[in-house]
């Protein structure tokens, strides 16, 4: 079973409907409920929006332990701010994240020549090798809204990164861990490879 963690904040249909197209035979469920969360083989942590909000969200609805809990042990993909809040601390709001990895959450510096937020396609520089980068080709371009990312971070970790005025993460893993700044779910045939990758991850 795969489990979407349900905040009140994610981009949860089409995360939902991107799983049930590609893997019709697995239960792929969108759930708050903690218990489920802990039976499920798998799990999906996405989110939109800002992150102060994404973080009370989730602690309002008593989901926080479950998530780190998840994060530690099972194959775990975070998508878009479901990267961000992985980390240490976010500018946005100087709020703190889950401190599952370590690393800080910056806005992209304003410039006459760079809108904010980075919205579009992009190419997607594969730092490093991993099983959900099969058969998926060297910088491919993949979906992104977003105005923050991920720096002052353990470099050996990043296993994506794209160009938005200057280099910045687009993909991390940490052991059972894989996060992507992009959505997947909106990001046509090597979106839905990723997922399909995501499923066939053996630890």
């Amino acid at each position: 079973m795969i489990a979407i963690i349900d905040y009140g904040m994610g981009n949860l249909k089409s995360v939902h409907n991107a799983f049930k197209f590609i893997a019709p035979q697995i239960e792929t469920i969108v759930t708050s409920d903690p218990a489920l969360i802990s039976k499920a083989d798998r799990i999906v942590f996405p989110g939109q929006g800002a992150m102060p909000d994404c973080i009370r969200e989730l602690n309002n609805r008593g989901l926080r332990e479950i998530v780190i809990e998840s994060a530690m042990n099972k194959p775990f993909l975070g998508i878009c701010i479901g990267l961000q809040m992985l980390f240490d601390k976010s500018e946005e709001g100087n709020v703190q994240g889950l401190g599952i990895l370590k690393g800080r959450v910056n806005r992209f510096k304003s410039s006459k020549n760079l809108k904010i937020p980075h919205m579009g396609w992009n190419e997607v520089h594969q730092n490093a090798l991993h099983p959900i980068w099969n058969n998926i080709p060297p910088n491919e371009r993949f979906y992104f809204v977003h105005s923050y990312y991920v720096e002052e971070l353990d470099h050996s970790i990043k296993t994506g990164s794209a160009n938005y005025g200057t280099s910045f993460t687009a993909a991390v893993s940490y052991k059972n861990i894989f996060a992507v700044q992009f959505h997947p779910e909106k990001s046509a045939d090597s979106g839905l490879q990723l997922l399909k990758n995501f499923i066939s991850w053996t630890l």
